[in-house]
């Protein structure tokens, strides 16, 4: 799910202070029930490291959330992000880093790099309080790690998959050129999405 961001929002990051204190804004912005389920985002930065998005993946349970790479991912390519930032939360109200997050964020990043999108930093964070991962040394150490490296049918999968999502992404692109040329000749939205297939959110944005 996309995170609706303010303009202050779209910030340039410059350290990890700088996205602790954008989601603890989105944090906070949850309800108490909510608040009290793990949380996973991605954030997406371009070439310049200002925020493009920001995507909520998954919500788990009291002490886990599960994620895929192609949920990971899939924004960052249909935005062009060059890097991303993962970020999530511990209801405990601990920042502790576990081995099971280092385990997951190892493998994220080497299906990062696979795909050409840096994966700069992993957030941990509470309502008051955060962990970098960058900050404590852990994405050196996972750079080097030889861990979850993609290979094999694995590795061919992913490739392919993100062949078909760059694919996607300029189908829908070009969709959107066609759906701004019925818009200026007319067409109420209903009838660009009937004929364009495109979203709501999409025919409303154009």
């Amino acid at each position: 799910m996309n995170v609706h961001l303010t303009k202050e929002q779209k910030i340039k990051v410059l350290n990890s202070v700088d996205v602790y204190h954008v989601m603890q804004q989105i944090l906070l912005r949850e309800n108490k029930i909510r608040r009290n389920q793990e949380h996973f985002w991605v954030v997406g930065l371009n070439g310049k490291n200002k925020i493009q998005f920001i995507e909520l993946i998954a919500l788990g349970a009291v002490n886990r959330v599960n994620v895929d790479p192609p949920d990971v991912f899939r924004m960052a390519i249909y935005k062009l992000a060059t890097k991303v930032i993962f970020v999530h939360n511990h209801p405990s109200g601990s920042v502790e880093i576990s081995k099971g997050d280092q385990e997951v964020t190892d493998r994220l990043f080497k299906v990062g790099k696979l795909i050409n999108i840096e994966v700069a930093d992993h957030l941990i964070i509470t309502e008051e309080d955060y962990a970098s991962f960058a900050d404590e040394g852990i994405m050196d150490e996972i750079k080097n790690s030889g861990l979850f490296e993609i290979m094999g049918p694995e590795r061919k999968e992913l490739e392919q998959w993100k062949i078909d999502t760059e694919k996607k992404r300029a189908r829908n692109e070009s969709l959107k050129e066609v759906a701004k040329k019925m818009k200026a000749k007319g067409y109420d939205d209903a009838t660009i999405k009937e004929l364009t297939g495109l979203s709501d959110d999409d025919v409303g944005r154009l």
